[in-house]
């Protein structure tokens, strides 16, 4: 009674919300004219239909990022494939890495439904899925339910439960109530296993981590390894990746005592979001710290567009006087590049309370990482790298400062042997999803 109260709220609140939802998607829009086009599939009606298609729900970048793999396989055995997204960052992603199978028919990649009733009406009539993988740990209550009304099985995919986001729930069973709503789970340990059987949530399959069996982009690594001597010179390099609002004064406090060591290491530092490029290079430069902005010094395909004189990064490793400190991450899509810079890597969010962000993809190119204290949203495999030793957990500024430094990690066949012993995610998956729905 009490889950059906709260879902009657859930939809009048909705409805009730919808010219507000839909002024903040014409105000993004603004920024970004994506949010505001294709609309019609926001409230259930595509244009495209792909009847049995897998549906894969990748709400932003990140969740779309670590799918890859997945939709790739799904591809290649045959099966059609309909991703969702909110934010156009999690579309384009799949536009791009999938172009020619939405060109073949393959795949649509689509907005989710608004979380109406008649929304998902729309969506599952179109789409007519036959099974449907909601990335980590997102719970969209209609969502959930109208798959359930479509006899649509949906499972969580890739999923983990935070420690905090248990202790939070459990002040409030109805979250609980909603995760059993879904027809099981594809959990990341054994750990995570037990969080979600401890909250009844049935048919769970321990499958690994997707991000482990993420490609790494060619051309991204050797463009890199092509830019590196003349950028850096003979300096360290570490890259400060996906650095969140509130930790730049912090980190950049790091930097600038880290280059009054002998060693003066050379620094990439790549914003979470692309609005706040401008507002970190002014931040760079009020420190009187000398910053080149990947936008201004390297073209579309990553090569420069000038070389300073002497060098970027001075001769020999001995920095001249006209060489830039830092080089600031202003683009998208390159992660991959600004990792392969590196002899090793910050990985942001960790000095604030949202916690820190992917450490996969610097250990995918073996690169050991440095977290903050916060790692309660990526506990695995946070504590897994910890222990292995390919992951430094820094408890404050002060520590962060010294471990840009004195800590240099281990070598990469550590890092080789610990990412072994976690691949094989993606086959796991599709092997728990055909036990659960049998293959068309």
């Amino acid at each position: 009674m009490r889950l059906w109260l709260f879902l009657r709220l859930w939809s009048l609140l909705w409805h009730i919300g919808l010219p507000v939802v839909l002024i903040y998607l014409w105000r993004r829009g603004r920024k970004d004219p994506l949010y505001a086009q294709h609309l019609s599939e926001r409230f259930g009606r595509y244009s495209q239909r792909l009847p049995g298609a897998v549906w894969v729900h990748a709400v932003s970048l990140g969740e779309m990022r670590s799918a890859v793999p997945l939709v790739r396989a799904l591809l290649d055995r045959g099966d059609r494939v309909v991703t969702t997204h909110f934010t156009p960052a999690g579309r384009r992603e799949a536009e791009r890495a999938f172009a020619a199978e939405i060109a073949a028919g393959q795949l649509a990649a689509v907005w989710v439904p608004f979380e109406t009733s008649w929304a998902y009406r729309g969506f599952f009539r179109a789409f007519r899925p036959r099974a449907g993988l909601v990335m980590e740990i997102e719970i969209w209550p209609r969502m959930i339910f109208a798959a359930r009304k479509a006899g649509v099985p949906l499972f969580m995919c890739n999923a983990q439960y935070p420690t905090k986001s248990m202790d939070r729930d459990a002040k409030l069973s109805l979250r609980h109530k909603l995760m059993q709503g879904y027809a099981g789970a594809f959990v990341k340990s054994d750990l995570q296993a037990q969080r979600f059987a401890s909250v009844g949530v049935r048919n769970i399959s321990v499958t690994g981590e997707l991000r482990f069996d993420q490609p790494i982009p060619p051309h991204l690594a050797a463009a890199a390894e092509a830019l590196r001597p003349g950028l850096a010179g003979g300096r360290p390099v570490i890259t400060f990746a996906s650095a969140v609002e509130g930790e730049d004064d912090l980190y950049l406090d790091a930097i600038t005592t880290a280059l009054k060591d002998p060693s003066h290491p050379f620094f990439v530092y790549v914003p979470r979001k692309p609005e706040r490029f401008d507002e970190v290079a002014a931040m760079i430069a009020r420190r009187g710290l000398k910053v080149i902005r990947r936008s201004d010094a390297l073209d579309a395909t990553l090569a420069p567009k000038s070389v300073p004189t002497p060098s970027w990064g001075g001769d020999g490793g001995h920095r001249h006087e006209a060489s830039p400190d830092i080089l600031l991450g202003d683009s998208l899509g390159e992660m991959y590049f600004y990792l392969a810079l590196s002899d090793r890597t910050v990985t942001g969010g960790g000095f604030t309370p949202h916690g820190a962000h992917n450490i996969i993809e610097p250990l995918a190119l073996k690169r050991p990482v440095i977290v903050g204290p916060e790692i309660h949203t990526i506990e695995y495999p946070a504590v897994e790298a910890i222990a292995a030793g390919v992951c430094l957990r820094v408890e404050s500024p002060v520590a962060l400062t010294k471990a840009l430094t004195d800590w240099s990690g281990p070598g990469p066949e550590v890092i080789e042997a610990f990412f072994a012993a976690h691949s094989g995610a993606t086959q796991k998956t599709l092997a728990a999803l055909d036990s659960m729905v049998k293959p068309t």
